[in-house]
């Protein structure tokens, strides 16, 4: 997904006209220097957007702000600057749509968490239906790596589970396989606006045929500062169907996505959008235990796609058994069963062109489940890509995190540090070796004394492209509630190219 933010225009704007000044107000004969590299530098703004948590009455939910140590540059206002670095959640009004909340009036969280420092995790709890979609943004020096994690308990009812979410930026572009329009299925897509301007946002629903009729062909309103909920199964008019390939843009503005999903059978969670269609797909931190995983693939263009279906072990790559391969038809969604596939090791699924000659954009999610009969718990682990320079996840626990990384091309040296917790605790760091096609268990990484809950930060040192994702597991009175976030490169530093006089644009 495209990524852009108004930072680096009004950054790009800034730069062009102290270009201009110093250009027209050059000596007579000074000789322009020579052109150098770009250099990277912490960003200075960046925004996030969290849905609404559930309309359950018995939701219990923690949102955990955090920003990484280390960042460097911009712990200060510049000269004549009065603004001081801040980052802030703030509510956002519920729009209906589709099947919505009905209409409830939103009712604040108890003061959304706000981190005052690099390092330390701040938290905020919300209680009940009513608790509102949230934006906010954060700016100086507790912008570059800003991280909200969204978690929230339901321990009975229809939408029983764990919902997880890393709260997301506003963009413009979201693919979210995965999805659901069966009759024992309530998936909601939420569109959170976090801006002054009204947005109008289109979804498109794609099953194992192709693209569904809509009802809604003139898009969807998203007024300022405010979220809509839609309930998927009231788009179209067709039969109910178990794959569904959900596709959300915009024609103006920009919004942030997600998709709530619960099944009244095996639980709930959030399906957090896919990477980039790409020709290959990365779904890292299967957990161990998984009854069940489901993998969904959508190929968005022209072409068919054929993928190769492998499973990333601690030891190495394996094919699943009767499960390789997997046709994909262009605009179709295609699903495959995986069972029995990690056999009692976290793993990580990798797909690859069939034929590397013929690599063909596809989108993808697993659908994953644990436990048994009534016991048994959701959640999805959307195709992710590698971690450039840092990533993080907040609200883990002392107990139930697990961290797992996946390198592929070739073996890769990782930095992974545990911060400090949200009530105390002295911060951890360690390197961690990780074998080219294999998947690690990073063990016993908790804060020294920790106190509350603290955030793990990836940081790739050398070596081939890593991918991560954290697994939180929560039992509830023998459900074993979960639920998983990939590791999304935070964007925390950008790229600046340095400026020098060229009078010729004058001429």
């Amino acid at each position: 997904m495209k990524r852009t933010t108004l930072s680096l225009i009004a950054g790009a704007t800034a730069l062009a006209a102290v270009t201009g000044f110093a250009a027209l107000t050059a000596p007579d004969g000074a000789a322009a220097p020579e052109a150098k590299a770009t250099t990277r530098l912490p960003v200075e703004r960046v925004g996030l957007v969290c849905p609404a948590p559930s309309t359950s009455e018995l939701a219990e939910t923690l949102y955990t702000s955090y920003t990484p140590a280390g960042t460097g540059k911009g712990s200060a206002p510049a000269a004549g600057q009065a603004e001081q670095p801040s980052a802030q959640l703030r509510t956002a009004a519920s729009t209906t749509t589709g099947g919505g909340t009905g209409g409830k009036k939103p009712k604040p969280a108890k003061a959304p968490a706000t981190v005052t420092a690099p390092g330390k995790p701040v938290t905020a709890e919300a209680e009940g239906p009513a608790v509102p979609a949230l934006t906010g943004s954060a700016t100086g020096a507790l912008a570059p790596g800003w991280t909200v994690q969204q978690t929230t308990v339901v321990p009975a009812g229809g939408a029983r589970g764990l919902l997880g979410l890393g709260c997301g930026a506003p963009d413009t572009d979201f693919w979210f396989p995965g999805a659901s329009t069966a009759k024992e299925r309530q998936d909601y897509v939420h569109l959170t606006n976090p801006d002054d301007t009204a947005a109008v946002a289109d979804i498109e629903l794609y099953g194992p045929e192709g693209a569904l009729k809509s009802q809604f062909t003139e898009g969807i309103p998203v007024p300022a500062h405010s979220t809509v909920p839609v309930l998927l199964s009231t788009l179209t008019t067709e039969a109910p169907l178990k794959d569904v390939t959900v596709h959300v843009t915009t024609r103006s503005g920009r919004v942030g996505a997600a998709v709530a999903a619960a099944d009244d059978k095996l639980g709930s969670d959030w399906l957090a959008a896919a990477a980039d269609p790409a020709s290959t797909a990365v779904l890292p931190g299967i957990p161990a235990d998984a009854t069940s995983v489901r993998l969904v693939a959508f190929a968005p263009g022209e072409d068919d796609a054929d993928l190769k279906v492998q499973l990333s072990t601690t030891s190495g790559s394996i094919v699943p058994a009767g499960a390789g391969s997997l046709h994909v038809k262009s605009g179709m969604t295609a699903a495959l069963d995986l069972p029995d596939l990690t056999r009692g090791a976290v793993g990580s699924l990798l797909l690859t062109p069939s034929d590397p000659k013929k690599a063909t954009p596809i989108v993808a999610a697993l659908q994953v489940v644990r436990g048994k009969g009534a016991d048994t718990e959701i959640a999805f682990i959307p195709a992710t890509a590698a971690v450039a320079a840092r990533a993080t996840v907040a609200d883990n626990r002392a107990k139930g995190s697990t961290l797992s990384l996946t390198a592929q091309g070739a073996d890769a040296q990782v930095k992974v540090t545990a911060s400090a917790g949200s009530a105390g605790g002295t911060p951890v760091t360690k390197t961690v070796t990780v074998k080219a096609g294999t998947t690690t268990v990073v063990p016993d990484l908790v804060p020294g004394g920790l106190k509350g809950s603290y955030a793990l930060t990836v940081e790739p040192v050398s070596g081939g492209k890593v991918y991560g994702a954290r697994t939180l597991a929560l039992p509830e009175d023998g459900v074993p509630m979960f639920t998983v976030q990939t590791f999304v490169d935070d964007r925390g530093t950008v790229e600046v190219p340095t400026a020098h006089q060229d009078l010729g644009v004058l001429d």
